[in-house]
């Protein structure tokens, strides 16, 4: 995808069937984009000024001219969180697999006393959400019984939720979504993007609150085997477009729906590389953009083969480089760690002077 050579001019038209997209690629007041057009496997890569394009795209026919002004309208929206008024983004999401065989901590949070210090140890280190899980969805995992993931998720959120700004519940069923709800936890994470179980959608529409909507292909037991793409970056866009639109017709407004791109569900190192270059191209979905890549197995095949626990500094620097492109959740093992590289990244992009020594 990267091999395709870049125009110096946009194109006179844009050939019949072709998918375009818009990827920011500075943050300046004359912001330069990168326009993507793909038909089929081709995919055409050039980039102009923000205003070039928007008046380029006026000259196209209809269907493309309110695509290009629809993607340019939202590039900017999901920085806007309604439902994290007065917190400084972006937000540290820190986790509690309350699970006997996550992939990253091999169950040391397994029974309820256990996960309940965990989560306050991350309240108390700075995270802005808990996420709690009573699934492994580790590549090959099977998932434990409705049953099962209810005894390990409820008794957690009941016990963290008046303690953490904002609790969610990961799960991919409607009826573990609906007793965390009910337990305290405001926002929903599927990794199936309510397609798992068929009732999470309603569960979802009425639940009032944010919703993760993740990419994955295939299922935690089959996700790994050979995951394929024609352009995994735009692939993962256009199935979260399409669920973001469901989700729309189910009656969930677009500011409820937060987005992932599902780093290392159904990819190779390649692909996780690739979606993380591209990250920006999903701010044109309108959705705050949430990322997890804290101690994912690629980044062991990019650094060097090293445990999930010894993977810190290669998790924070994926996590600081997608917040670079747009990122506004980072979701994360170690909340402590990150809550000083994330303070020292901001600023430096702010330009924050604390005086000297």
């Amino acid at each position: 995808m990267r091999g395709c050579a870049a125009e110096r001019e946009l194109p006179a038209s844009v050939p019949c069937g072709a998918v375009v997209y818009l990827r920011p690629v500075t943050s300046s007041d004359d912001e330069t984009l990168e326009l993507i057009v793909r038909q089929g496997v081709q995919v055409m890569r050039l980039s102009s000024t923000r205003a070039a394009i928007g008046s380029w795209a006026k000259r196209q026919p209809d269907v493309l001219a309110t695509r290009i002004a629809e993607l340019s309208a939202r590039l900017d929206q999901g920085t806007k969180l309604a439902w994290a008024s007065g917190r400084t983004l972006p937000l540290v999401m820190g986790v509690v697999n309350a699970t006997p065989d996550s992939f990253s901590d091999g169950g040391d949070h397994a029974d309820a006393k256990a996960a309940i210090a965990h989560g306050r140890s991350l309240i108390e280190a700075g995270a802005d959400i808990i996420d709690v899980g009573g699934e492994s969805t580790r590549p090959g995992a099977s998932a434990p019984s409705t049953e099962v993931e209810l005894q390990r998720v409820v008794p957690v959120v009941e016990a963290l939720a008046p303690l953490a700004p904002l609790v969610s519940v990961d799960t991919r069923r409607a009826e573990v979504m609906a007793a965390a709800r009910d337990a305290g936890a405001a926002m929903l994470n599927d990794v199936s993007a309510l397609r798992h179980d068929p009732a999470s959608l309603g569960i979802a529409v009425v639940h009032d609150g944010p919703v993760v909507l993740m990419h994955m292909q295939g299922t935690p037991e089959t996700m790994q085997h050979a995951p394929r793409y024609e352009c995994a970056p735009l692939d993962v866009f256009d199935f979260l477009e399409a669920r973001i639109a469901a989700c729309e017709a189910a009656g969930i407004p677009r500011r409820r729906l937060i987005v992932d791109p599902g780093i290392g569900f159904g990819k190779t190192p390649a692909h996780n590389l690739e979606i993380l270059r591209d990250l920006a191209v999903l701010r044109g979905l309108g959705c705050p953009i949430l990322v997890g890549v804290s101690r994912k197995g690629f980044i062991a095949k990019v650094a060097g083969s090293v445990a999930p626990k010894g993977r810190l500094a290669g998790s924070i620097a994926a996590a600081l480089f997608a917040l670079g492109a747009g990122a506004t959740i980072i979701r994360v093992h170690d909340v402590a760690a990150t809550r000083q590289a994330l303070a020292m990244w901001t600023a430096l992009r702010d330009g924050g002077d604390f005086g000297r020594p």
